[in-house]
């Protein structure tokens, strides 16, 4: 059972009882229910107390049950809460840790509230597009105040309980406990004392619920509100019900929030936010490593290379506390290196988002060399040095004699291959990629690269340092580019074409950020530097010489237009600024090419450009998928979400091509084989589309 009943005197005791954070589950609502009616039965008590096991009174609802039958079966969580008001005896909530969703939603049915200094309290429905649907909206601002209670719904961030019990006229808590330890003994005197005295128990939904300025102020919040969340339309939903509760009885706001729940239920940006809750969660889990695999332990890590991706990479572990060595093999090149992330950190100081106390911790867990023999003591060493198979190969031959035995070595590459740079070393086992994102102290990916011969436990080392460094990891497969550059290479080939055809850099991009991408591909090559996908498009003509590219991108670069560096891309730039400017030169450069290829430009709709850049990353995900590199489809949508901006609200490529319906988008892909300027053998659907296709499923 995970919901527990004992009797202390004349205190009943119901304890949920499901890790890790008490999920409100069928099993745990049935137990509270349960407890309740035995309560009621027993004339010897006279009150209860309901609380929550381990680290948390309740995280809210249960993530193994999202979507199945067991969700939405009896008691559902409003029967629950409606127990809890009928209930003739006295029941008060003891609070602490973890009181979050469905879990305060429950608290807030009680009649009592005790709760711990440092609970976490949030209503976070709105993080998956949907309102609080268990009676949030409506008994949250009866007991703190409309204001209070709106900004906790919209935000659905956590604010810790002492704050909130210091707010005057705050009803939420009716006592603060001493500590979370104390909090289910305080909850039990307070239950007795509550019993002794008889009288009327009181409920949050007898409470009044007005806001002095009306309607004044909710048209106030929902400007400010609107202009916030303009692809999301949970919080302007959450103004709305909490508004509800201020202009109806009780009864008829629940019945507005429940129909306003059920309506965000089936948006697409709701099933997009829970997809993407559900795929964060499952990028962790590797399907033949258990999670109770050991792991080795990292107390110091080596940085090679003290370049801005080298620079960025050490930031992490500053910033968790883990002291870094840093290797160059120059002195100017460690003071210049060094010198940037002093200058990151004092920026943050100046903004107030560093105290100086932790900006001088960090840095005092930083240290530097010029020597490899330094590194010997390292748990943990990542090279961040040229993307050239022969720099590699110095480097690890050079590990492989210094570092220590059980040392893991870690190579940021995002292309070449990582058991070749494994086989540099006589322990294989030891290596792995760690592909961070530029700028790395930013970038929230790190695409973890597993070899052939990484041993396992390397494999769950690096994935809970991932999450210690604040990182989403994900776990890719040996193949050029990996899962994020494998898939872009075929968008930018897409862009390419795009440009042959008709259209400009400026119409591709304008239709890709319309669709929701932070950036389109030829602002996007700008920032990164054009040259980059140039020396990957020369190797690719030795490596692949079928794979067919438009020559546009090689003009650019051959005029030297590398992007921001340069000032001059597919854009230009004036000095110090950022703006995208559009370049009459490259625009004359593509007509000319065109020309040159006596190509007659043709108009081209946003629709088709969305379709081509979009659906071009969906069939090489599938192909990924086919050969193994990815575990999961989930696994490339948070490649994508997190590190090359694609649209949140869309739930990334795969969700987004199963939203559409992979029926419809084979049948587009097949349209666009018939292109004569694109590559047809591309656009044939991979084997893994058509199957799904055909049943009628989609990647999830």
């Amino acid at each position: 059972m995970t919901a527990e009943y004992k009797v202390h005197g004349d205190v009943a005791v119901i304890t949920l009882n499901n890790p890790p954070v008490n999920g409100l589950g069928h099993a745990t609502r049935l137990g509270i229910t349960e407890g309740l009616a035995k309560a009621q039965a027993d004339a010897a008590v006279k009150s209860v107390v309901v609380t929550g096991a381990g680290k948390a009174f309740s995280g809210g609802a249960d993530i193994k049950e999202f979507g199945t039958p067991k969700a939405l079966a009896e008691p559902n969580l409003l029967s629950v809460i409606l127990a809890l008001e009928a209930c003739t005896k006295p029941v008060v909530a003891a609070i602490h840790t973890v009181c979050m969703g469905g879990g305060l939603e429950l608290s807030l049915g009680c009649h009592y509230r005790v709760a711990a200094p440092g609970t976490n309290v949030a209503l976070p429905e709105v993080k998956l597009g949907l309102i609080p649907g268990a009676g949030g909206t409506q008994r949250l601002p009866r007991v703190l105040g409309v204001e209070t209670a709106l900004n906790m719904i919209v935000s659905g961030e956590p604010v810790k309980s002492e704050l909130l019990a210091s707010l005057p006229g705050q009803k939420l808590f009716d006592k603060m406990a001493a500590s979370a330890e104390s909090v289910v003994e305080e909850a039990i005197a307070f239950a007795k004392d509550v019993a002794g005295k008889g009288g009327e128990l009181p409920l949050v939904r007898n409470l009044p619920c007005k806001h002095p300025q009306g309607d004044a102020y909710f048209q106030f919040a929902k400007n400010m509100v609107g202009g916030m969340s303009k692809n999301f339309p949970a919080p302007l939903k959450c103004v709305d019900a909490v508004q509800a509760a201020t202009k109806m009885k009780f009864d008829d706001g629940m019945a507005e929030e429940r129909r306003i729940f059920t309506a965000l239920m089936f948006t697409p940006e709701s099933s997009a936010l829970r997809h993407i809750f559900m795929a964060e969660r499952a990028a962790s889990k590797i399907p033949d490593v258990p999670e109770d695999t050991p792991k080795r332990d990292i107390k110091t890590v080596g940085v090679i290379g003290a370049g801005t991706m080298g620079g960025g990479i050490s930031m992490n572990f500053l910033n968790a506390g883990i002291p870094v060595k840093i290797l160059e093999m120059k002195q100017e090149a460690l003071d210049r290196g060094i010198g940037i992330i002093k200058k990151n950190y004092e920026a943050q100081v100046k903004k107030g988002k560093l105290k100086q106390d932790k900006y001088d911790q960090r840095m005092s867990l930083l240290s530097t060399t010029l020597s490899y023999d330094d590194l010997k003591d390292c748990d943990l060493i990542i090279e961040a040095v040229f993307e050239e198979m022969g720099v590699k190969e110095q480097v690890f031959k050079k590990l492989d004699e210094v570092a220590k035995p059980g040392a893991i070595l870690a190579s940021n590459t995002s292309t070449l291959d990582v058991n070749k740079i494994a086989s540099f070393t006589k322990r294989p086992q030891d290596v792995v990629g760690m592909h961070f994102f530029s700028p790395a102290n930013v970038m929230k990916l790190l695409e973890v690269v597993r070899g052939e011969k990484t041993a396992k436990d390397v494999l769950a080392t690096v994935m809970a340092l991932g999450k210690k460094i604040k990182k989403t990891a994900v776990v890719s497969g040996v193949c050029d580019g990996f899962i994020g550059n494998r898939m872009i290479e075929q968008y930018s080939r897409q862009a390419g074409f795009l440009l042959d055809e008709g259209a400009t850099p400026q119409q591709v991009d304008k239709a890709i950020e319309k669709f929701g991408f932070a950036m389109g591909p030829f602002r996007m090559g700008d920032l990164a530097g054009n040259d980059i996908g140039w020396a990957i498009r020369k190797r690719r003509a030795v490596e692949r010489a079928d794979m067919k590219y438009s020559k546009t991108a090689d003009k650019l670069c051959e005029l030297g237009r590398f992007g921001q560096k340069t000032g001059a891309g597919w854009y230009d730039y004036q000095a110090g600024k950022r703006e995208a400017i559009p370049s009459e030169l490259v625009n004359k450069m593509i007509e000319d090419h065109r020309k040159e290829l006596g190509i007659t430009p043709r108009k081209i709709s946003d629709e088709e450009i969305v379709q081509r850049l979009v659906f071009a990353l969906v069939n090489e995900g599938a192909h990924i998928l086919e050969d193994g590199i990815a575990s999961k489809a989930g696994d490339i949508d948070m490649v994508y979400l997190t590190g090359y901006g694609f649209p949140v609200w869309r739930g990334g490529p795969m969700h987004y091509a199963s939203q559409v319906g992979l029926y419809n988008v084979a049948a587009t892909m097949r349209r666009f084989a018939l292109n004569p300027r694109d590559d047809a053998a591309f656009w044939e659907p991979a084997k893994l589309i058509t199957k799904l296709a055909a049943e009628g499923k989609s990647f999830s």
